[in-house]
């Protein structure tokens, strides 16, 4: 592990979930992925920053389809030796009991040498009863109780780690996500041994920087005071304003104690001012880290075309020095790979000559996960008549959404249903490492949101890093990123005033009408404009949408200030 100068780290950034790589299991999914790729920018940039987030040695879950088709779960296998546990312990109390914390220590190292240590906070140690030492076991398992504890760890206790192991500069600590919260309580306590309340709060503010994910409230961690003030005896509920119905609302307390706040998207912004409207709301659209994400097919060709791109991002523009011949052949042999790989697990051969729509993310409700066959004669007639195509899915539902995971049954039993007719695979046990062939693999991204639930989304910017347009509802980033035919197509329009129902209705026909019109004859009619569209998503989604460029703006109008 490298020798970390901890002076010189201002910067904490607090997650519940960190995804480094891919064979360390301690994240779920979107918010892991996207902490990760800040902190990897943060290395790229020589950023003065340090991570915290929980160990979660049980992992999330390893998925397995069954033969009916339906998600099973099993304990997620986890590479501890990557590493480093430290001898350093600190202790915070939950109710009554002292509860120890150990760490393990990854160091990030960036494209230029730079380096962000990543602390993965433990309770798994002898010295605790065995209820503390399963609460950085399981990611998001558990009650409201376990949850409660698990965030009393993360942030009372991650800002304790950082005195004991010497960060003593910390200026901004960074909360990603309610769950972070409570490291503010820990600020607030340590100021009021010196300060009066208000003073407190304020010194506190000066020191956070919160940012939120959720648009919609169910979202956002709830606790009852009564539990709160069971398992926190010293918190300060008295607090002017911190208390709403007796009841905690994690986002809220972020709220109160942050001094810059900011949404995940433009629209995204506008929700959160409309959902905490007595607070000044920014926006900072994620993005995703572009070496991380493109293909080694498009990495060697950047390398040679655009060389500069891994110092900046922002060179990717330069992507109409390529010739399109040469992205098309790297998107063909980025295809292959997923073919390969298809062919490996499943022993099912499509063919790299087919149209592909590729769709993976999360299964649950709002991001409607079935509405490509809405109308499955509808999309059996489109690839009989105007282009066949063959589809590719993959994602988890959490092990308690069983909305989630009637989707992953329905189509599984599509696929079954149909399998003489079109070419439909569901690829098992969706991570980092499968989301990177199929993001590079695939010829158009699809993304199905039901607007306006999709805080940001960040899929589809990985899928630009390889010329894969995108084909999404008018949610999240895409309301910023897409450019009608040059950047990939839309689903539906920005504001809608009909039911949930009327308008799966309503995008199934839209995704069917361009899917026919647009979409599918440009791939096979006019492969020259097709390869347009590629290289335009490059230089205009690619060089924008990445996590270099997001983390720039955190340090002007965030770390900075």
């Amino acid at each position: 592990m490298e020798n970390i100068k901890k002076e010189k780290k201002k910067i904490a950034y607090f997650s519940m979930e960190i995804a480094i790589e891919n064979d360390i299991k301690s994240y779920a999914g979107g918010l892991g992925v996207l902490a990760g790729d800040t902190l990897k920018s943060a290395a790229d940039l020589k950023m003065p920053m340090v991570g915290l987030t929980l160990f979660n040695d049980k992992g999330y879950f390893k998925q397995m389809i069954d033969k009916g088709g339906e998600q099973k779960e099993e304990r997620e296998k986890y590479n501890y030796s990557k590493l480093e546990k430290l001898e350093e312990k600190v202790s915070v109390y939950i109710g009554e009991d002292e509860v120890k914390i150990g760490a393990y220590r990854y160091d990030i190292i960036g494209q230029g040498g730079g380096v962000v240590p990543v602390y993965f906070l433990d309770t798994n140690i002898e010295e605790n009863k065995n209820e503390h030492r399963e609460l950085t076991g399981s990611l998001y398992g558990g009650d409201q109780e376990y949850r409660l504890k698990q965030e009393i760890i993360l942030g009372r206790g991650g800002v304790k780690l950082l005195h004991v192991l010497g960060y003593n500069n910390i200026e901004k600590y960074h909360l990603n996500e309610g769950h972070a919260a409570l490291a503010s309580v820990e600020l607030f306590l340590n100021y009021k041994k010196n300060f009066s309340d208000a003073q407190s709060v304020e010194k506190v503010r000066k020191n956070c920087i919160f940012t939120t994910h959720t648009p919609v409230k169910a979202g956002h961690d709830n606790f009852k005071l009564d539990l709160v003030k069971r398992l926190q005896h010293d918190f300060p509920y008295n607090l002017p304003g911190l208390i709403k119905d007796e009841t905690l609302n994690m986002s809220r307390l972020a709220l109160y104690f942050s001094s810059y706040i900011n949404g995940v998207a433009l629209s995204h912004q506008k929700i959160s001012t409309k959902m905490f409207p007595e607070y000044e709301i920014s926006a900072i659209t994620n993005g995703v880290h572009s070496q991380t994400w493109t293909s080694q097919e498009f990495s060697h060709l950047y390398d040679i075309f655009i060389p500069s791109w891994r110092k900046c991002s922002l060179y990717l523009r330069n992507v109409f020095n390529i010739s399109p011949s040469e992205i098309w052949k790297a998107h063909q042999k980025s295809k292959r790979r997923l073919i390969n790989y298809i062919k490996e697990k499943q022993g099912k051969e499509l063919s790299e000559d087919i149209f592909t729509i590729g769709f993976a993310r999360r299964f649950t409700g709002y991001k409607r996960s079935t509405l490509l066959f809405h109308d499955i004669n509808e999309l059996l007639r489109i690839h009989k008549e105007r282009g066949k195509m063959q589809i590719i899915y993959a994602g988890k539902a959490h092990p308690s959404d069983w909305g989630g995971k009637k989707m992953i049954k329905e189509i599984n039993d599509i696929i079954k249903k149909y399998e003489k007719e079109i070419d439909i695979v569901f690829l098992e046990d969706y991570d980092m490492d499968v989301a990177k062939i199929m993001v590079s693999g695939v010829d158009i991204w699809l993304n199905t949101p039901l607007p306006p639930n999709e805080a940001s989304g960040t899929s589809g910017m990985k899928a630009a890093h390889n010329g894969v347009p995108q084909f999404s509802t008018m949610d999240g980033w895409w309301i910023e990123g897409f450019v009608d035919g040059k950047t990939g197509w839309s689903i539906g329009e920005k504001q809608n005033e009909i039911s949930p129902e009327e308008l799966i209705e309503k995008d199934a026909r839209d995704l069917y009408y361009k899917l026919e019109n647009y979409i599918i004859p440009r791939y096979y009619e006019n492969p020259n404009l097709w390869c347009e569209t590629m290289i335009h998503t490059i230089a205009i989604n690619a060089s924008f949408f990445n996590s270099e460029r997001m983390l720039r703006q955190y340090a002007q109008e965030a770390y900075l200030s």
